[in-house]
């Protein structure tokens, strides 16, 4: 079942010790959506320069819409130094300001938020006042509302977050950023609590926190559903948490149980790790192939 969904926020360029990747969560998401299936555009704003030419050349080979993908004289592409020391925890550098501090909201935008079943964001791209003014018009035209919690300090700030989460009808996010959370709305109480608190203060229908490789936790329909995490050979885990929201996605959007559903992002985020980079293609079929592999073993 294809689904018009919308991402909005950073694309950029991760600086590894190998060379240069594309990268930005809302990027990522897009791409892993597009390899499941799904008719995903992106909402972002590059350079009038090499590395922007770039990033519209990679979005192409993706099979992706490049018409909502602004394009500015006065700031760069986008570019992150990315530390990968620790396989399990990678570390960012973002640089700021950049073309997509600037993503300017017009009609096209608006028409096309208005029309999609599903708009994704996140938080970083909230980072300046022109891309967030921007955001906060497209959620008032969007339908349903994904945040996908991207806390890197020091590009946030408490009253940011709070009104991203009043929008939202599902918020996923890492274990850490329920830490944080947890802390500033509803401290000194369990994971589990402070999900349902969470869920109630701002009146979210769905929230999912993944643990890397112990799994992830979904709370959904008044009920929890967890899964545990695959042992993998890890190259890196740049991408992973961004190909688990797509995988969520994909299954949930095709009615499939929410345990089901939970097992099929960890199973999509455990193979992504496996290879170099944030965009491998990996299809559905394959997901399931690995599922039944791990049912045999």
């Amino acid at each position: 079942m294809k689904t018009n969904i919308i991402c909005f926020g950073e694309m950029l360029w991760d600086v590894l010790p190998t060379g240069k990747q594309p990268g930005g969560a809302p990027m990522n998401v897009a791409v892993h959506l597009k390899n499941l299936g799904h008719n995903p555009q992106m909402i972002s704003r590059i350079g009038h320069d090499e590395l922007g030419k770039e990033l519209l050349d990679f979005i192409k080979e993706k099979g992706l819409s490049t018409d909502l993908i602004q394009q500015g004289e006065t700031h760069l592409t986008g570019v992150v130094k990315a530390n990968v020391s620790d396989r399990n925890e990678v570390t960012y550098k973002i640089v700021q300001p950049v073309a997509w501090d600037y993503i300017q909201c017009n009609e096209a935008l608006e028409t096309a938020v208005a029309n999609a079943d599903v708009f994704v964001y996140g938080s970083l791209a909230a980072r300046s006042t022109a891309s967030a003014d921007t955001l906060f018009r497209l959620l008032n035209k969007a339908r349903f509302k994904v945040f996908d919690v991207n806390l890197r300090a020091p590009h946030y700030e408490r009253s940011l977050i709070e009104h991203l989460l009043h929008e939202a009808d599902m918020v996923k996010m890492n274990a850490q950023e329920l830490a944080l959370l947890a802390g500033w709305f509803c401290p000194n109480i369990d994971e589990e609590t402070a999900i349902i608190a969470l869920a109630e203060t701002f009146d979210i229908q769905t929230i999912c926190v993944t643990k890397g490789e112990y799994g992830a936790v979904l709370w959904t329909q008044d009920q929890f559903y967890r899964s545990a995490g695959f042992q993998v050979d890890i190259k890196d885990t740049i991408g992973s948490g961004d190909s688990f929201l797509a995988a969520l996605l994909t299954s949930l959007l095709e009615g499939r149980p929410p345990a089901d559903s939970l097992r099929f992002a960890c199973a999509m985020g455990s193979l992504v790790a496996t290879y170099r980079g944030a965009t491998p293609f990996v299809a559905a079929s394959e997901i399931h192939s690995f599922l039944t592999l791990q049912i045999q073993q």
